[in-house]
């Protein structure tokens, strides 16, 4: 025999040996011998191929300057947020947005799901009675303790976003860490409730060039914000009636709210801001 021939025998002996029994008979998708003729070795050569690229990416060429996001209080003349189209024109390039397009009336409703603070279930219940879809962007504690809340979420037909799993500031991470924060929640939420995920919303708005390309790496885009206000204080709440009056002159097309579920105010408002917005002529999908 050749020593040509050989190699690719050889590989295969040493793939087989890499891979334990379970991974041999099943994934999660069934056998691994399929109709279209790869079989179990071409798709467990893949996965370390697909690895192989992702833990080799270069980003030593990339700024890992922290920024901090805000939309700011500039608006243009489509009462648009100036800081959401700044951020959407400079790192548009690593699948990130801040703000939908100006063509459209679609709103996006975001809630940033840190803890549980009785009132998720609330907003569920408005949602779903103004037939209203969202995006929660949970963390893996808050996961991994409302086990019932995020399916009722999956179930119900809104968005789970990825908020990371210990909420660290992204841009003081390296790669291999940011890549982790982000990953290693996927994992969990896919085991755990079939659900796979693919909107990435850093903690604390903050992120760096380096960080918004780890996370398309990751198969995610950034979502931010082009209006938030101060909602997450739960011992400083704002009056429900201003709070409502606030909401309802940042309409904008294109616009992704940012609200946060701990707070009493949003719970008791929600159902008249959409139906404010739906007024005004705007509607609401989860995706931009």
């Amino acid at each position: 025999m050749k020593t040509k021939n050989v190699l690719p025998l050889i590989a295969a002996a040493l793939m087989l040996a890499s891979c334990s029994q379970t991974d041999i008979v099943s994934s999660d998708e069934g056998s691994l011998f399929d109709e279209r003729g790869g079989g179990w070795l071409a798709e467990e050569m893949n996965k370390a191929a697909d690895h192989k690229t992702e833990a080799a990416a270069d980003y030593s060429g990339l700024s890992t300057e922290k920024h901090g996001y805000g939309q700011g209080v500039q608006l243009d003349a489509d009462n648009r947020p100036a800081g959401a189209l700044d951020f959407n024109n400079v790192y548009g390039r690593y699948d990130a947005s801040a703000i939908g397009d100006k063509d459209s009336n679609i709103i996006r409703l975001t809630f940033d799901q840190g803890y549980e603070n009785g009132y998720t279930a609330k907003i569920l219940d408005t949602l779903k009675e103004q037939n209203v879809k969202a995006t929660f962007f949970v963390l893996d504690d808050y996961a991994r303790r409302e086990p019932e809340l995020v399916r009722r979420m999956i179930d119900e037909g809104h968005i789970v976003g990825n908020h990371s799993v210990t909420h660290r500031s992204m841009p003081t991470l390296s790669a291999e860490e940011c890549r982790s924060e982000i990953m290693d929640l996927h994992k969990y939420i896919k085991d755990e409730f079939g659900y796979e995920m693919t909107e990435f919303r850093p903690p604390m708005g903050e992120f760096s060039e380096l960080s918004l390309a780890v996370t398309k790496d990751c198969g995610y885009r950034t979502l931010l914000w082009s209006y938030a206000y101060a909602d997450w204080d739960v011992n400083d709440q704002p009056d429900p009636e201003k709070a409502l009056g606030r909401l309802t002159e940042a309409l904008h097309n294109g616009a992704v709210y940012l609200l946060h579920s701990v707070s009493s105010t949003n719970a008791a408002i929600l159902g008249d801001f959409i139906k404010n917005a739906r007024a005004s002529g705007y509607d609401f999908e989860p995706l931009a």
